[in-house]
């Protein structure tokens, strides 16, 4: 391998070699290792239909971070990856390709359809593991799993058996969501609730048998047909007079009761409620209470069913409107109001779901939820950021019956077998079902198995310890279970992360993880969410091919505080890019300086100079921030330090300090510089290799120590041999005195190239030792040709000025500027100014603007106008300065 870097950084070239490498070496494997401790993550399984997107990129950045650090670090780790086979999601997708084919699932049948899917899974699905490598992603890819693999359907099935057994798994007929495209039931935390501008209509039911009648207001008229009575509160005076009696149906004709029930609010509209048993959730319960008869009206595709009299066959909202036409009519709407109101969306279709009664599987929640509560509260996991502890309480506290069957062919097939009298056998398979027939009968019967399947979530919240061999004692999951951290965005706490907690604390009586590390959202520049339709969502293997997916993992890691959301947009990147250039230029400086080196140098041999004692100190106080940092899964805060000192201290000023001694030097000092040049860049890549891997591996190589990659020698930690506090804060002042410097360039146009002098005066000895001591480093970085300490040499009037500790700074401007066209150019920089100020004093001062616009611009146009108004006093000083 030549130890030369290519002049130009290519990263598709470098990324797609060394992904192939690491690879085919096993370097991401568990090694099972005695003598390291284990360190797991589970991956958030992508959709098997699944193609990745900006939050996979930042989900699964983080969690390789953390891996990679964790296997850097002493640790034998184990990031199980894989994915889900997403139910509703790939049959959507299947019977899609069906149509396209001229067929559908029912022409087809069922096993055939189960073959289709299977088919399609080879041959489309994990289209997102493959782009995943593309990120530099590092899971044991030899452990990869699917939800409906053998192993976890094996365990799906346990775990069902043994839910049903215990009495905490139960069939009957309730209300559920019911999704009419998808045809299926759904649980409560899969539909989306959106607020929209609707209607209320009033509606006048008469009394049966007298001239009186009630009015009921709905959002939702068409659910009429199925009304079976009215409620009323028992303790409301107005109503106790009807209670027991009938009123009369509208359009239908049919008599039904009015019922006292205190779920009635007599406060709200007229206090009189219909009653549609089979539509409403609430009304099923006042029904269950008072014994009034569930009346279906819908088909599965929430069309109107023989029960709507004439209104059969129309769709939902079409009968709607056609009811609303007859009630006007026939003298029955009373009026109509604009109402807002919520309505529930299938997360998948988005369709408007319709609540609907039928016969589910449910999963008792309530015992499970009391535990999975009790270890979040009693700090056994912690979930950050805290906030959504409380989010998390909420859900577990008023927690309802999971509805886990779903009326699809895609997925776990409940295992429950049934006899023609209605018994039902919960078994791993029919034979051992029919046992169990046969031991209650006396005899062979004949068994119909279940057609339901359950909800994808239910073999999801088994994958932390299903993925690694449950319900088989394995060495992984003696290992690495429980696993350590987990990753994920917080739109899945409910699906996913709680339903997990409550499962491994009721199948293994232990915790899935300890730690719940919840990211935001990525958004765009606007804040808006990204998503197709908006088209604001780049292709992320696009951006990996412009920028590299170091570049990209970087300005991630870097931007992501935890919990919030990034406002994305291409600058970004461009930032996390600018650097992997400035990390790559660097480090050929370096190479190409080591040519002639010794790597057998004893340390002992080597001087080290001032640059030499603060670059080594600055390096263990990063590695040990660096550690806390990670330790707390603080990446951001990670990032920002390694950036810090490879790019400020590292090549900003040693490599610059360290060119003067490299260049044409020898001896020693140049032996010395050499020495510090390549431990710093070892450790240096080290430190940024969980954020950007490809190309630390790629110039670490170059290094030629004696390992076979970076991924798998150690993480730096601080070595306090080379902390040296005083190296640091002498080198610090030496920093600020050339920084001062430059910015009296800056200010007065004085080009970098531009030789000068400088007027020092300071009362403190060590301070004017650090500077006679180190004139290299003042003319490297600062330009300075001479530089004078008397303290009695007068200064000139024209001079740059700066304070740095006790040392005043004074930079003489006389020969080094044109004072008349500097005046000029300030003037028109004033000029210039003042347009913009007038514009935004204009705005101030138009009482139209003030009255319409919110207060926030107002606010904004205030903050401009002091900004330019400060600029314009800056100008002014500047010319009298000059003058």
């Amino acid at each position: 391998m030549k130890k030369e870097l290519d002049k130009v950084y290519s990263p598709t070239e470098i990324e797609d070699r060394w992904y192939k490498i690491w690879e085919e070496n096993g370097y991401f494997s568990a090694q099972h290792n005695e003598e390291k401790p284990g360190y797991s993550i589970v991956i958030p399984p992508p959709n098997v239909t699944g193609i990745l997107h900006m939050g996979h990129m930042l989900d699964n950045t983080i969690q390789d971070a953390i891996i990679r650090y964790k296997r850097m670090s002493g640790f034998d780790t184990l990031w199980v990856p894989g994915m889900d086979h997403a139910g509703i999601a790939t049959q959507n997708k299947v019977e899609r390709m069906l149509k396209e084919q001229g067929t559908s699932k029912e022409e087809i049948g069922r096993e055939e359809f189960l073959k289709k899917t299977w088919e399609w899974k080879e041959k489309h699905g994990g289209l997102i593991t493959r782009q995943l490598r593309k990120l530099g992603v590092s899971p044991d890819w030899s452990r990869e799993r699917f939800t409906m693999d053998e192993g976890l359907s094996r365990a799906v099935k346990e775990v069902f058996i043994k839910l049903y057994n215990d009495g905490l798994i139960y069939r009957g007929e309730y209300i559920v969501n019911w999704c009419p495209h998808d045809k299926t039931a759904l649980a409560d935390d899969e539909v989306n609730h959106f607020e929209k501008n609707g209607k209320i209509w009033e509606i006048r039911y008469p009394v049966k048998d007298s001239d009186e009648y009630v009015v009921i207001a709905t959002t939702r008229p068409e659910t009429m047909l199925g009304d079976t009575g009215v409620a009323v509160n028992p303790n409301d005076e107005r109503y106790k007079n009807i209670i027991g009696k009938k009123v009369i149906l509208p359009l239908m004709n049919r008599e039904i009761p009015v019922v006292a029930d205190e779920y009635v609010d007599m406060e709200f509209g007229t206090g009189v409620v219909k009653m549609t048993p089979s539509h409403d959730p609430n009304d099923f319960e006042v029904a269950k209470r008072t014994g009034l008869p569930f009346l279906n009206i819908f088909t599965e595709d929430a069309k109107v069913n023989e029960n709507g009299g004439k209104y059969c066959g129309l769709e939902r909202f079409e009968a709607r409107k056609t009811i609303l036409k007859d009630l006007e009519e026939q003298g029955y709407l009373v009026g109509v109001k604009e109402h807002k109101n919520a309505v529930g969306h299938c997360y998948r279709c988005d369709s408007v779901i319709e609540p609907r009664v039928s016969t589910q599987w449910f999963v008792k929640m309530k015992p499970l939820a009391e535990r999975a509560l009790e270890v979040v509260k009693n700090g056994k996991i912690q979930i950050t950021p805290k906030r959504w502890e409380k989010v998390y309480y909420n859900w577990l506290e008023n927690i309802r019956d999971w509805t886990i069957s779903r009326q699809i062919w895609w997925g776990h097939r409940i295992p429950a077998y049934y006899t023609e009298d209605g018994s039902i056998f919960v078994a791993r398979d029919l034979e051992e079902a029919k046992a169990q027939a046969r031991e209650k009968f006396g005899k062979d019967v004949p068994l119909r198995e279940e057609t339901d399947v359950l909800d994808t979530w239910f073999s999801s919240a088994l994958w932390p310890f299903s993925t690694m061999g449950w319900p088989d004692k394995t060495k992984d999951l003696e290992k690495f279970f429980p696993t350590n951290v987990l990753v994920t965005g917080a739109d899945i706490l409910f699906f996913w992360v709680a339903r997990m907690v409550m499962m491994s604390l009721y199948i293994n009586d232990e915790i899935p993880f300890d730690y719940v590390y919840l990211h935001g959202l990525i958004r765009d520049e606007q804040g808006r969410k990204m998503s197709k339709s908006l088209g604001n969502s780049p292709d992320p293997l696009d951006l990996i091919d412009k920028y590299g997916a170091d570049a990209i993992r970087f300005s991630f890691l870097y931007n992501t505080s935890q919990g919030q959301d990034i406002h994305f947009s291409e600058k970004l990147l461009e930032m996390g890019s600018t650097f992997a250039n400035k990390v790559w230029n660097a480090s050929r400086f370096v190479l190409s300086n080591l040519e002639d080196f010794d790597d057998k140098v004893s340390v002992m041999d080597l001087e080290f100079k001032l640059e030499d004692r603060w670059i080594l100190s600055k390096l263990q106080s990063a590695s040990k921030a660096i550690n806390e940092s990670m330790e707390k899964y603080e990446l951001d805060s990670a990032a920002k330090i390694t950036y810090e000192f490879f790019r400020g201290d590292f090549c900003d000023w040693y490599v610059e300090i360290a060119k003067t001694r490299v260049y044409g030097g020898e001896g020693t000092d140049k032996v010395t510089a050499q020495w510090v040049l390549k431990h710093v860049l070892d450790n240096g890549l080290k430190m940024l290799h969980p954020f950007m891997p490809f190309i630390t591996e790629e110039i670490w190589q170059k290094l030629e120590i004696d390992e076979p990659t970076i991924m798998l020698s150690d993480f730096p930690k601080e070595d306090k041999a080379l902390v040296s506090v005083e190296s640091e804060k002498e080198f610090d002042y030496l920093k600020e005195v050339v920084t001062a410097v430059r910015n009296i360039r800056g200010e007065n146009n004085v080009s970098p190239s531009k030789k000068i002098e400088v007027i020092f005066r300071t009362v403190n000895e060590s301070e004017k030792k650090i500077l006679e001591h180190n004139p290299k480093i003042l003319d490297k970085l600062a330009n300075i040709e001479k530089y004078d300490f008397t303290p009695d040499i007068e200064i000139p009037e024209l001079v740059g000025f700066r304070l740095v500790e006790t040392t005043e700074i004074y930079v003489p401007l006389a020969d080094l500027i044109d004072k008349e066209k500097e005046i000029a150019k300030l003037e028109k920089d004033i000029e210039k100014t003042q347009k913009e100020l007038d514009k935004v004093l204009g705005k101030l001062s138009n009482e139209a603007f003030l009255a319409k616009a919110p207060q926030a611009v107002v606010d904004k146009e205030n903050a401009i106008k002091e900004e330019l108004e400060t600029k314009i006093a800056k100008f002014r000083e500047s010319i009298n300065l000059y003058k």
